[in-house]
């Protein structure tokens, strides 16, 4: 295992830090959904408004029934952003809950690698004892080493040998301890790695499942805003010029019956005056004619 190595050991803070990394990874997650599903509910908002402004389109003119498509379309763009901001809640609840879940988890793990922690120490400690041993057995031969160059007495240097000898020994039973404390780290470690590993590809397989499902949401809406352009196009391409023209004149038609044509009998006959009686009549010119009548004599 490439965590167990190293001059500090440090291979199980590096993973156990990795590991609450995780969290904060949930969390952010949570975090960018919540703004996507805010985005969604301002666009839905947006194109409710512009479908009230289409539904307050001027109705006068042979345009006006055109404005009924966009309010349509309008309102149903407005619900396709709203049930994906519906859908990126939901999906936030799942993040959340999986955080809960995920926090129980390593108080668990925290908790079943007591063991590995306490190697970690012991090892740590020993490999502190390894090198003060190792320096005193050295200094010892140094110091050994000096006295004969120098020609010191016998009684020195035997003084001298005896204490690189109980150096030398306590050295090697300090390597024996570290190497004993190392072998019980190396098993604790590699069962903590293990069990990092499995905790991190659980954590990456829910994270990949629930960035899934936001996929999926946002692909649900793409189909389904394309089928609304789709039906606004063919809504559009279904009203012809001559639709609206019609349309136009049946609302706003003043009848269908032409005026009759006038005629001077007419005219004449409306004119007469009522019950046979006479009366007297001013002379007078029609435009046209070329003849004056004359008032009729009274008797």
């Amino acid at each position: 295992c490439c965590f167990s190595r190293g001059e500090k050991n440090a291979g199980f803070d590096v993973l156990y830090h990795n590991m609450k990394h995780g969290q904060l990874a949930t969390k952010e997650l949570a975090e960018f959904v919540r703004e996507r599903a805010a985005i969604e509910e301002t666009y839905s908002k947006s194109m409710s408004k512009l479908a009230k402004m289409a539904s307050n389109g001027s109705p006068q003119g042979t345009f006006a029934p055109m404005w009924d498509v966009f309010r349509v379309s309008s309102d149903k763009l407005a619900l396709c952003h709203l049930e994906l901001m519906r859908k990126m809640n939901d999906l936030i609840r799942d993040i959340n809950k999986y955080g809960e879940e995920q926090v129980k988890i390593h108080r668990k793990t925290k908790e079943e690698m007591v063991g590995t922690v306490e190697a970690v120490q012991a090892l740590q400690v020993q490999s502190g004892h390894l090198q003060k041993s190792k320096e005193g057995y050295h200094a010892k031969c140094l110091e050994l080493d000096r006295l004969r160059k120098e020609g010191a007495p016998q009684k020195e240097l035997e003084k001298a040998e005896l204490k690189s000898k109980k150096a030398a020994e306590s050295f090697g039973l300090c390597i024996e301890k570290y190497n004993r404390v190392g072998g019980e780290f190396e098993q604790k470690m590699s069962e903590s790695a293990q069990k990092f590993q499995d905790i991190e590809e659980a954590h990456l397989r829910q994270m990949k499942q629930l960035i899934k499902g936001y996929s999926h949401s946002i692909e649900d809406t793409h189909v389904q805003v394309g089928q609304v352009h789709e039906e606004f196009k063919q809504n559009v391409e279904n009203i012809g010029i001559d639709n609206l023209i019609q349309k136009f004149a049946e609302q706003k038609g003043t009848g269908k019956e032409r005026p009759a044509l006038a005629g001077f009998e007419e005219y004449m006959t409306a004119l007469a005056p009522e019950g046979g009686k006479k009366s007297r009549a001013k002379a007078f010119r029609i435009p046209g004619l070329g003849k004056r009548d004359k008032e009729p004599d009274s008797t």
